[in-house]
């Protein structure tokens, strides 16, 4: 893993407080701890879809789809698990192999989760295609090194659909999801919620109008307590939604501030009750990987305000797409995203 010189970031913002007055706000400091692929050579050639968790015992699991291509009936879902600067050879945990050995659906955007009983849990679709597709689960009770056997979601309930939920001081999970029509006319997110932990579910609806589409929510806890749900989108900005009653109800989809080129967002709630945002900073072009060759890192103080402080990537041409974020125990912040397709790229920072 290579390590990289210590990277400062000393930018300023100027946050509204009274009518009359305005006061400064100092952006965080960033230290680069690490920076490099999960892994150099692979069984598959592509990948895609990358997630991450800190397990009970501190350390940090990341995973992601691989094979030949998306939507190869042999796709699988496959792990890696970091020690101290160094990270385990993938190893494959789920994939869409049935009773019938000639037949394999692909999988899909898998999401790894630790519930309050310290169960991993590996959320994961699997389907001929995201339209057709249905929500498959595992769980792990030694930290990923070995997996249950896979279960499937009720009808109507498809998991985390690519970002992570969150668990709320009550107990309750809220996990992000979507759904997209056969002819991709429609795209609509939802929220599953569970109070047992994640084993079963019931689904509510984030408003969004006809003339829009939304897809792959991240969330993020307002100092408030009040949930927000960022939203990809075909609008050139990431949506917003939000709920006051802990993820029961959503306001109606409305366009935030920052630019989204229909390509996958993340961000976390700080330990500090502020906020972190992984996403492309473009618009939309003609062909559906246009805008994906850039991809920035984001701080927030309040969840609608963002600034950029850390460009990931800037290339003519290229494809660094699907982020995942967390921060750890420890207070370190993990990214990983989809680089170029045929590897997992993996930055930790330490916030100052």
């Amino acid at each position: 893993m290579k390590m990289h010189q210590k990277i400062i970031f000393r930018i300023s913002v100027l946050i509204l407080g009274c009518m009359t007055s305005c006061q400064k706000h100092t952006m965080p400091e960033f230290e680069i701890l690490q920076e490099g692929f999960i892994y150099d050579q692979a069984s598959f050639p592509q990948c895609h879809a990358s997630t991450l968790v800190e397990t009970a015992d501190g350390n940090i699991v990341a995973a992601w789809f691989g094979g030949e291509y998306e939507r190869h009936p042999e796709v699988s879902i496959y792990q890696s698990k970091l020690t101290d600067t160094v990270w385990s050879t993938p190893q494959k945990i789920a994939d869409g192999q049935t009773e019938n050995d000639a037949l394999s659906y692909p999988t899909w955007n898998p999401v790894l989760f630790k519930n309050a009983e310290n169960t991993l849990m590996l959320y994961y679709k699997e389907g001929p295609s995201p339209s057709t597709w249905w929500g498959m689960f595992k769980t792990s009770e030694d930290n990923g090194a070995s997996w249950s056997a896979a279960e499937q979601l009720p009808d109507g309930i498809l998991g985390p659909i690519k970002n992570k939920p969150i668990q709320l001081a009550n107990g309750s999970i809220v996990s992000p999801s979507s759904v997209e029509s056969e002819d991709g006319a429609v795209w609509k997110s939802h929220i599953e919620l569970s109070s047992d932990n994640g084993y079963t579910w019931e689904r509510v609806g984030i408003p969004s109008a006809d003339t829009v589409k939304v897809i792959q929510p991240t969330l993020i806890q307002l100092k408030n307590g009040n949930l927000k749900a960022l939203l990809r989108s075909d609008q050139n900005y990431i949506l917003e939604s939000e709920s006051s009653d802990q993820g029961k109800t959503w306001s109606e989809a409305t366009k935030g501030t920052m630019l989204n080129p229909n390509s996958g967002i993340d961000a976390v709630t700080l330990e500090s009750g502020n906020f972190l945002l992984v996403y492309n900073p473009t618009e939309a072009g003609a062909d559906w990987s246009d805008g994906r060759n850039k991809l920035n890192l984001a701080y927030s103080t309040d969840g609608s305000h963002w600034e950029d402080v850390l460009q990931l990537e800037n290339e003519a041409e290229g494809e660094f797409s699907y982020p995942a974020i967390i921060q750890d125990s420890e207070g370190l912040v993990h990214i990983t995203y989809t680089h170029n397709r045929s590897k997992i790229k993996y930055l930790q920072l330490k916030l100052e």
